[in-house]
Order: structure tokens, then C-alpha cells, then sequence
């Protein structure tokens, strides 16, 4: 079996549940969702495990409204987090697909 290397979401039952411990590293994961279901909580609690890790990320607001200040409660160091606020979902896919392929976040 592959050792997929795991960022923890905060949430230690979602993290069995996820059957690996957290969510896979150096991969793209979509966290999908109904408006106001925790997905930008969720997402910015993985941030901040990763940034304890280390890691970069990079955060990318098609909807232009992330809070920073409610990041920074949650743990995120805003500073170095990389926050891209894209025009179109095509502008937001192309700048994923360059992130990725920089091989410049976690």
C-alpha cells in the first residue's frame, strides 16, 4: 500500500472517517458543499494544520469574500497564506493548474 503523507482537518472524527487521517498532501482536493455547511471553515482548519506542518498554501476565493480576520482565529497565519481572488472560474483554474504545476504548495 501507498504511504499517503496526511494533513489532519482539525477534526479528529472526520479525520477517521476520511479513513487516512486527514486529507492527502500534495494533492488537489474540492471540498463541495451546500452554502453556509462549514466548507470555508473546514478548508481554513486545514490551512492552519498545514501551516503547523510547514507547508504552504494557497487559498483561492472565486467568491471574493474570505474573511482574514476569521482566519487568523482559526489559526492561519494570513501573512503566508497565499490568496488569489480570481475574476472567473477560468481565471481560478488556470491559476490552480499554474500553483500546481510550480510545485510551490502543499
Amino acid at each position: 500500500a501507498e504511504n499517503i503523507q496526511v494533513v489532519s482537518t482539525g477534526s479528529l472524527g472526520l479525520d477517521i472517517a476520511l479513513g487516512v487521517g486527514g486529507l492527502p498532501r500534495g494533492r488537489v482536493v474540492e471540498i463541495y458543499g451546500p452554502e453556509s455547511s462549514g466548507k470555508t471553515t473546514l478548508t481554513l482548519q486545514v490551512v492552519a494544520e498545514l501551516q503547523k506542518l510547514g507547508g504552504t498554501a494557497a487559498f483561492i476565493d472565486a467568491e471574493h469574500a474570505l474573511d482574514v480576520q476569521y482566519a487568523a482565529k482559526l489559526g492561519v497565519n494570513v501573512p503566508e497564506l497565499l490568496i488569489s481572488q480570481p475574476d472567473t472560474g477560468e481565471q481560478a483554474l488556470e491559476i490552480t493548474d499554474a500553483l500546481v504545476r510550480s510545485g510551490s504548495i502543499d
